[in-house]
Formats: structure tokens, sequence, C-alpha cells
């Protein structure tokens, strides 16, 4: 038995552990956290600023002219959004700049309030960002619906590339994307070659960088496209167009600074509002796809680390040296080795942190703040920026500081340089960024969603309107589409083979109930029904239209079935389906692997006709008494209905059965109870408790114990017996089972638990077992009942009863005491009798009624022996525990209708035999009980 003995490991020693000093490294212990309050910077930090900065500094330079906005403006923006925004930001590899996604809005506000009121308005915008970002209301942002966020964006894209395509070709964009639309004829008609080929160019340098193939193309793409397409433009435009308009920086003297903003204050307040909407929104979604791409690199490098190792290890496998250096190196033992190790694997790159989103609405707030105070553009995170800074391999927050930094230095060092740069070569890369804005992927997925109307709402909207009025367009259709959807239901009613079928196409709210009422409402009340729920929602008023009409269908004789849109059962409402706290009892539908290829029409007329009852979500199936089949046969322990009966459903095969429950739970119920059942094999088994039941395969102890792995030592047999330990015929398997239980396992206590309906009682009850009867193995177990069967018969014993009710018949009196004599037997085991003594064990008596799926407990008094009253407590929903002293004023009167019932007879009569009791195979009274 000492094999068996769970290891108990202690969490709290610290002997075995080595000192810190000891220079042992322990195993599984994780790397020791970096330390704080140092800027560190590797490698691949400063190789990534370097590429950032590269594509930062000619899209800063392209946004500001597209926004008519002074060009070193962008460059502030980009500085300022790389290293405040970088130091202070929730996303480490984030790089901020100027927004793309303001590029419309800002080139109105210019126009309209002048460049330093639209600095105040970006200080202002800043601010709010700090005062929402301290509210933590980053996450509510993102609960707009994905299709008005992309639509907003698109609409900002489209209306880029319209002012952009307006440079390229050599004019000047207009105040708004339908004014650039409109003019797009006109300035076809007087375009220049020069600025639309060197846009051309650039475009084709954009498009074709990336594609390069070869070692040669391996080289050149750690080049940024975006780089490569404005030097090249610049170089050609330097020999073919000498007069073509450049970049013009003017001196940093002549900068202009923020100024009080002057106009309507609900103009501006609007205008505040519109930046920090669309600034909050891209820079989130940017951090939102940052980390997806983190995650994404993660998983990269894991896999391709996995991968070499494998081939390393096949490799050494395969090798006969490396087998036999080995081979020899293990030999040697744990000393000096003539070989010499082998290198150590590269370290694998840091993980980042997810993204706390209300820190970077803060620091991006910070960044417009102090953006607009030196006279810079506002700034968001960009994910074009963001995803080069992931690609490029950076590690931590160093590499987007990096990159502010060397657009401060350029800024100051390399305007002779920027100058060079081509105004049409810089719109074209912002009318690439514009046009990227437009994701077919995100088309496709809001097509898919069926979300394109809002999606087409909200571009129609920018592009008109402008960006904050989009929006609210974009959220009123919205809204108008889910009230179409809440408000649509399509319902029909088929008859098949005589039993109708009602359909629920949509969501049931108090909009579908006068339809769902009239349809039912024709439905013949006597009749058989099933009610398909093809939905996700039903609303109070719907719930209570179905209950009623299922009751009153019920009422008249009708049976009423409710399935879902795959066919299978509803068998209680959604709130209780989900509402199991232990994700390892998923029991709810466990047969649905049993019949693969089943349609729902099937499944219908199965459910229509099947003996077993579901209850919840209004639902009534059959509300018939427990049927009980009598056994003839003693070796029958549940008696299943007859194979070709119309009500049966086809039985698999077992090892089919087996096979498919092995499947569904290494498919669904293995991943969530893996690290529960791990962590209960390292530890060993301690459960509280030993549960004595039947081997009925109707009655599932985790279930009706809302318990898991660990937690009960459950013994089952035949009728729940417990032989007494000096019985003639003693049964080891029962007896060693509480010795191990109560000795070793340390359990605090041992429960009875009978049920209805119980085969064995009905065999006892039956044929009761004599010297004639065959000693097969079945009679030699239920001799141990035969106390039960004496007990109840017996006058010096109150019949077992249930708390508000009499027993049904005679069966389950017979469950009933049963569990109270096994509770005797258990008393008289040595190792229970001692723990009892001790005051450390707790005896319990159960009853579970299967058909009403309803558990009875023993009084305390009578579990522990000590009480005349021998009475089972319905356990409720609402108990925290079984009230086993104290009964309800019903309970009282019913227990007193019990002994007046149990006590009828006068004294005189005491011998005299009473009617028979109900179950009595032979009518003569013996099993009729008087009281004590």
């Amino acid at each position: 038995m000492s094999a068996c003995v769970p290891t108990r490991h202690d969490r709290t020693s610290r002997s075995s552990r080595p000192p810190r000093a000891s220079g042992i490294k322990r195993p599984h212990s994780p790397p020791p956290p970096p330390r704080r309050g140092r800027f560190r910077i590797a490698g691949a930090d400063l190789s990534s600023s370097i590429t950032v900065f590269l594509l930062a500094v000619p899209m800063s330079l392209g946004l500001a002219v597209a926004m008519d906005a002074p060009l070193e403006a962008g460059l502030i923006s980009a500085a300022i959004g790389g290293i405040v925004a970088g130091l202070l930001g929730g996303t480490p590899l984030q790089v901020s700049g100027p927004s793309a996604g303001l590029t419309v809005v800002t080139a109105e506000l210019i126009q309209i309030y002048g460049w330093r009121t639209t600095c105040a308005i970006t200080i202002g915008a800043g601010l709010l960002q700090i005062l929402l970002g301290s509210l933590r209301a980053a996450r509510s942002a993102l609960a707009v619906s994905p299709a008005i966020v992309h639509g907003t964006l698109a609409g900002i894209g489209v209306a880029i590339a319209l002012a952009q395509l307006q440079i390229v070709l050599g004019g000047s964009p207009q105040s708004s994307a339908v004014a650039n639309a409109l003019a797009l004829p006109d300035q076809l008609g007087r375009v220049s070659p020069a600025a639309p080929l060197i846009g051309v160019l650039t475009i084709a340098v954009l498009i074709l960088w990336p594609r390069i193939p070869g070692r040669i193309g391996r080289v050149v793409r750690r080049i940024p496209a975006a780089l490569a397409a404005v030097v090249t433009a610049t170089a050609v435009a330097a020999i073919t167009a000498p007069g073509i308009a450049r970049v013009d920086l003017p001196s940093w003297r002549s900068h202009a600074l923020p100024e009080m903003p002057h106009g309507p204050a609900l103009a501006l307040a609007t205008a505040v509002l519109t930046v920090m909407l669309v600034a909050s929104l891209e820079s989130l979604l940017a951090a939102v796809a940052v980390d997806k791409l983190s995650a994404d690199r993660a998983g990269g490098q894991a896999a391709a680390r996995s991968k070499a190792d494998l081939t390393s290890s096949s490799a050494s496998a395969s090798d006969p040296a490396s087998v036999s250096v080995s081979v020899s190196a293990s030999a040697q033992g744990p000393g000096p080795s003539s070989s010499s190790p082998p290198d150590p694997p590269d370290p694998p790159d840091p993980p980042v942190r997810r993204s706390d989103l209300d820190r970077e609405l803060r620091a991006q707030g910070i960044a417009n703040t102090l953006s607009g105070l030196v006279g810079g553009l506002a700034v968001s995170g960009g994910a074009v920026r963001s995803s080069a800074n992931v690609r490029a391999g950076a590690t931590g927050r160093a590499s987007t500081v990096l990159h502010g930094v060397w657009v401060v230095l350029a800024a100051g060092l390399l305007v002779t340089a920027l100058e060079q740069i081509p105004l049409a070569a810089l719109a074209a890369l912002v009318m690439m960024v514009g046009i990227q804005m437009v994701s077919f992927a995100h088309i496709r997925n809001v097509h898919k969603h069926r979300e394109f109307l809002v999606y087409g709402a909200t571009i129609t909207g920018v592009l008109l309107f402008g960006v904050l009025k989009g929006v609210v367009i974009g959220i009123a259709v919205a809204v108008a589409v889910a009230l179409h959807r809440l408000a649509r239901t399509r319902i029909t009613v088929t008859e098949q083979g005589g039993q109708h079928l009602v359909v629920v196409q949509g969501q049931l709210t108090f909009l579908a109930v006068p339809r769902l009422s009239r349809a039912l409402a024709r439905l013949p009340q006597d009749g058989d029904a099933v009610v398909e729920l093809d939905g996700f929602f039903m609303d109070h008023a719907a719930y209570e239209t179905i209950q009623d009409w299922s009751i009153a269908q019920t009422a008249h004789g009708g049976r009423v079935v409710f399935t879902g849109r795959s066919g299978g059962r509803i068998a209680e409402p959604a709130s209780a389906a989900h509402s199991c706290c232990r994700p390892w009892t998923p029991w709810r539908n466990h047969h649905c692997h049993d019949r693969p290829g089943q349609t729902p029409e099937t499944h219908h007329a199965r459910l229509g006709t099947g003996p077993a009852s579901d209850s919840g979500s209004g639902s009534v199936e059959d509300r018939s008494p427990e049927h009980h089949t009598p056994h003839n046969a003693p070796g029958a322990h549940s008696a299943p209905g007859p194979a070709d009966s119309p009500t049966a459903a086809p039985r698999r095969t077992g090892g089919n059965r087996l096979f498919s429950g092995l499947s569904s739970f290494q498919r669904n119920t293995a991943p969530l109870v893996r690290e529960e059942l791990a962590r209960l094999a390292r530890e060993g088994q301690r459960p509280s408790q030993l549960f004595i039941t039947c081997a009925d395969s109707r009655l599932v102890t985790s279930m009706i114990t809302a318990s898991g792995p660990g937690d009960l030592f459950t013994v089952r047999n035949i009728g729940n017996l417990v032989p007494p330990p000096d019985a003639e015929s003693s049964d080891d398997s029962v007896g060693a089972a509480i010795e191990y239980a109560v000795d070793v396992l340390k359990v605090d206590s041992i429960t009875v638990c009978g049920h209805s309906g119980c085969g064995a009682m009905q065999a006892l009850l039956g044929s009761k077992p004599g010297p004639d009867t065959p000693p097969t193995s079945l009679w030699r177990w239920l001799r141990h009942g035969l106390p039960s069967l004496e007990r109840m018969a017996s006058r010096h014993h109150a019949w077992a009863r249930i708390s508000g009710r009499l027993p049904a018949d005679a069966v389950e009196q017979l469950c009933l005491t049963n569990v109270v004599q096994q509770l005797d037997h258990l008393r008289a085991h040595g190792p229970v009798a001692r723990r009892l003594a001790e005051g450390t064990l707790q005896l319990h008596g159960m009853y579970f009624h299967v058909g009403e799926a309803q558990a009875y407990l023993l009084a305390e008094g009578a579990s522990a022996g000590l009480a005349l009253d021998e009475v089972f407590n319905r356990v409720d929903p609402g108990d925290a525990h079984a009230s086993s002293d104290s009964h309800t004023l019903a309970d009282s009167h019913a227990l007193a209708g019990s002994h007046a019932l149990a006590d009828s007879r006068s004294p005189g009569d005491a011998d005299t035999p009473g009617p028979a009791a109900p179950g009595d195979p032979a009518g003569s009274g013996e099993l009729e009980r008087t009281g004590v």
C-alpha cells in the first residue's frame, strides 16, 4: 500500500534550496528582471532606429507639404513623437510622428484659422488626450465599430490621395476632397510633364523596391523603400528637371509659434474634439497592430529555434562520431572531459510587454501638447513607421527614441540635402500612404460581417462633410442597421409527419412578440411541436410569451421541444449553461458526438417521441413520473427499453462510443483541465471525502456534487452496499477502500448515496435470496443488502422518510432505509469508529432522485446514529448547506402527517397485519410500518 500513498510536497520548506551566493543555478528559474532606471541600447535597436529615421524624414516632409504646413513642423512633430512618446508611451515599439489621418483635418484648419491657431488646437487636443488617458478611457475608444474606424481611415486616405494627386500633376490641392476630384479634369488639361514623371518614378520605386529578387534584393531591401524612392527621384530630377518645385525649409528664426485661438468657441471645440478623436484612434489602432506584429515575430522566432534544435539533434543522432563522444563523456562522469562543450544557443529576444493603452494615450497627449507649443504638427502613432520598426528587429523603446534624435540632427545638419527633394516625389510618397489606408483586407472583413453599409456610409460622410461629421454619420447608420437586424425576425411554421416545426430566424425581442404569438396560436393545442430558435438573443417579453405558450400546450396534452440552429436540444437557459464554475464538467450535450451525421429533421422526429425529459428555457418535453421497469431477472441492474422500440434511439457499439468520447475529451476538455491535472500529478491526491454510491450509469457523482479531479474518493458498487467487517462473506474491496481513505488519505467525511429506482433494491424486494438461490456472484453480493430489507420490515425501527412527503413506493422506501443501514455498517469498521471517537470524521447519508434531479440529505442526528427519526431533507438551489436539524413549517406539517399515518393503529392492533405497502409483491402487508 505504500506505493499508493500520495506524495505531499511542502512548498514552504526552504531547507533544500541552495543559497543565492552559492553560484548554483536553480532549475527552471526565470531570468532575473532587467534593472530599471537605466536606458539600455541594443545593437538591434540602433540599426532599427536608423531604418525608421530614413523612412520618417521623407514622410514627415511629405505630410507637411500635404497639409500646407511649414515643412519644419513635420520634422518637429517627428522628433517629439519619437523622443517624448517613445520614452513615456505604453507601446515600446510604436513610432509616433505627424499623423497621416489628420492630413485633411489639419489642412482645413490651417486654411480656416491659420497656422498659429492650429498649433493651439493641437495643444487643446493633447490636453484632452491626457485627461482621457488618466480616466482610463483608452479601451473604450476601441469599442467603436471596426467598420466605422476603418471607414474613417479609408475616407481620410482617399482624401489624401486626391489632394496629393494635384501636386503630382503639377498643381495645388483644393479645400476638400470633392473639390480635388472636380478639379482633376482641368488639371489634366494643363499638366506639365516634369512633376508627373517624377511622381510616377517615385511610385514605381516604392512598388518595385521590396520585390527585387535574389541576393541583391536581400541586400538592398535593408534600405527603406520610401528613402530609395525619394533619393532616386531627387537624383533624376537634379539631372532632367532642374527647375522643378523643391522643398523650401525656412530659417528656424522665422518659425511661427502658437497664439491664442481666434474664432467661434463651438467651432474651435469641435476642431479640438476632431483632432483628439482621429489622433487617438489612429494611435490606439496602431498600438494594437504593433502588439500583433510583435507576437507574430516572437512566434516565428520560437518556431525557427525549435526547427534549428530539431535539425541539430537529428544531425547529432545520425553522426556516429557525436554519439561516441557523448557516450565517452558520460562514461567519464561529471569530471572534466576531453571534448569541449557545445556552444550555447543564441539567447532569444526579450519578450515585449503588451501595450498599456491608457499610458500610450497619455504619452500621445503630452507629445501633442509639446508639439503644439513649439509649432509642430499633431502627433499620433503610425502603423507604417511602427511596422517598419518591428520588422527591422527592434527590441525596445530605444529604437523609437533614437529615431527622434536622428531627426533632430538631420533638421540641423542636413538642411541643404533636404532642400534638393522635389515636392512631386514627397506628394507621390504621401499619396501612396493614403492609398494604403484603404485596406482591401478590411473591406473583405467588413463585407463578411455584413457591415459594408456602415463602412460605405462612413467613407462617404468623411469625403463629403469632414471627419467628425463622417464619424457621426457612420455611428448613426450602424445604430440603424443594428435596430433593423434586431427587429427583423422570420417565423415559419411547417408540418412534418403530424409534428409542427416552428423556425424562428433572427433575434427575439418585444418587436417580434405579436407575430410570434400569432404563429404559435395557430398550432393545435394538443399537438406536438418543435421550436427551432435560430438566433442569439431573446428578451424578457419573448421569453415570457414562449414560456406561457409551452405551459399551456403541455397542459392540453401537447409536447414541446426547443432546439438550436444545429438541431440540438436546448436543455436549460443560456445562463445555466454558462454558470458552471468547473471547466472539467462539460456535461451538457455530451452525446453530440454520438450522431455526427444526423440532420436536424431526423433529430426533431426523434425528439418528439423520446423518453427523456428536458427542462429549462421554457421547454416542456415529457413531465411524466419516473418510469420504473420491473426487474424479472436479478442480474438486471437497470432495464433498458426494447431494442426495436420506436422510441429507442439507435445505440452505437461500445468501441465506437468509447473512441468518440475519448476523442471529444482530448479535443474539448483536456486543454481545460491539463494544468489542474498536472498539479494533482505533482502533489498527489488529497480528497476531502469518501463517496460510496451505486454503480448505476445514471448517477454522475461529479455532476450532482459539482466536484472535479481530486475532490472525491469514490467507491461504486451494486446497491451502494457496505459489508460489515465481521460478515460471513465479507468483501475486502470495500473495506480496503474505507481503510485507505480514512487512515491514508485522511478524508474529513464519508457519504453513502442511494438513488431512486435502484435495481439492487428492486431485486431484493422481488425475490429474497434463500438457500435455494443460485450461488452467482450477484446474489452473493446482494446478501449484504438483506439487513436493509430486515430493517424496513422490523417494527423496532422507524421508517426512513423524505421531508415533505411519504416515500412513493416500497422500492423508494428500501432505497432510503438501505442508506441508513449502510451507515450503521460503516460505523462498525475499526478505522471509522476510531476517527468518529476522535471527532475528526463525519458520516452523511444522501438520496438522489434521478427523475427529478433532486438531492436529499439525511438529518445530521440520523447520520450520526443518534436520532430516531430518519428524515432526508430536500437540498434547495439557494441553500449554502443542508439545514439538517431544522424544518420549515411545511416540512413539519408533512412529518406530522407521516407520523399520524404510521401510528394510526391502536396499541391493541399492533400485531394485526395492515394493508399491503406500495410495491409489496406478496400483498401480505409484511412491509407495513407502524412507527416506534
